[in-house]
């Protein structure tokens, strides 16, 4: 019998891999589900982008391997991106690295920086996905909390009291998913300052800060932190292109060189047709901005008001494209799910599939037409 890689026992299949297969088969039978659980875009990019991707169909160098690195204009692309709307300034030549999406980033970070037995600080909520690629690799997820009452923010002095001497990368994410909490320039600055202390490898996985959120930050913006920090950016939700896999990686350049070494053997580069689409999204103005998050805007009165139905409550002043609500006391979140998937055939996400401190809590995903989301308060 041929048995299976030992790292495996360690991980499971993705949440929303699982969950969506039972969410299809519902709708195969018949169910009229609304999936208000994937954040998915499903807008439509900017036209400039597709017709830009049409055009790179028939570029001369369209069906070669392409570079590991991107297209130059590529890369320039993104730090005149990251110049404009963070005011941060990189080199397109040693600071910044495209990806095939931001997921394959947290691999590829991880691969380069940690050994077996490492440790790794992660949200509790957070992204599931730090914690499997942490197992994956070997390392040791060490959870760190994130509660209401503290903004969904790390405890500093609380880390600080621990024993980090193992701990050689901390993943955050603001603003935050699945909470939608933001993170203020102070903050990322004592940020910077515990990362030199401990000498550990701070990485924000930034995708969320153009959906509702009026003041986007870059945790590069704050002095000293390319010493110790790097960020991943995408395409995928500031411009409803989550299919195409486009993301990136910013950082000083010995960071970026210990990541493409990782990278160069995993892929042959990015499609030549992807890199010159994401290169028009990234020239889009603000005009794009404003009419995105109209239409974000709007879909969030409505989930609100279906919180507000279900007797949840939830933060008026976060941001990004899902609501995180709380549920009543003693409600359980994965129970009261399936309780709303049964009897309403409408699909939310459970705040547990987050962490331990996502239990009595639910996230509701913008990316559904007003229509659905119309129909959805309907049924409650």
């Amino acid at each position: 019998m041929i048995e299976f890689a030992k790292r495996l026992e360690h991980v499971e299949e993705y949440y929303f891999s699982k969950k969506l297969r039972e969410v299809n088969f519902l709708k195969a039978s018949g169910k009229p589900i609304i999936n208000l659980g994937i954040g998915s875009p499903d807008l439509m990019p900017p036209q400039k982008v597709i017709s830009a991707l049409v055009e790179g169909l028939s570029g001369e160098q369209a069906h070669k391997y392409q570079s590991y690195q991107g297209l130059p204009e590529l890369r320039e692309a993104i730090v005149a991106f990251y110049r404009d709307m963070f005011d941060v300034y990189l080199s397109p030549s040693t600071e910044v690295l495209p990806l095939m999406g931001s997921k394959e980033g947290i691999m590829h970070i991880s691969m380069a920086f940690l050994n077996e037995g490492d440790e790794v600080l992660i949200p509790n909520p957070g992204y599931p996905t730090y914690t499997s690629v942490t197992k994956l690799i070997g390392a040791k997820p060490v959870y760190y909390d994130l509660k209401e009452n503290n903004n969904w923010l790390p405890d500093i002095e609380a880390l600080e009291n621990q024993d980090l001497s193992k701990v050689k990368l901390m993943w955050v994410n603001y603003p935050h998913m699945p909470t939608g909490a933001k993170a203020n320039e102070a903050f990322f600055i004592r940020l910077v300052a515990f990362a030199k202390r401990h000498n550990i490898l701070i990485v924000n996985d930034n995708p969320y800060s153009f959906i509702l959120n009026n003041e986007p930050k870059s945790l590069l913006g704050v002095s000293g932190a390319k010493d110790v920090c790097l960020e991943l950016n995408s395409l995928s939700k500031t411009f409803n292109m989550a299919g195409w896999r486009v993301g990136m990686v910013l950082g000083k350049s010995e960071f970026i060189n210990a990541i493409l070494k990782v990278k160069s053997n995993m892929d042959s580069g990015m499609f030549y047709g992807v890199q010159k689409g994401a290169v028009e999204a990234l020239k889009c103005t603000k005009l794009w901005y404003v009419s995105l998050n109209n239409v974000y805007e709007q879909r969030r009165e409505i989930v609100r008001k279906i919180a507000n139905a279900l007797n949840c409550t939830f933060d008026k002043n976060s941001s990004g494209m899902f609501v995180w609500a709380k549920l009543p006391a003693f409600v359980k979140a994965e129970e009261f799910i399936d309780v709303l998937l049964k009897d309403k055939s409408i699909f939310v996400a459970p705040g547990t599939i987050f962490g331990s401190n996502g239990e009595g809590y639910i996230r509701f995903s913008l990316c559904a037409t007003t229509d659905d989301l119309e129909e959805a308060l309907a049924r409650i």
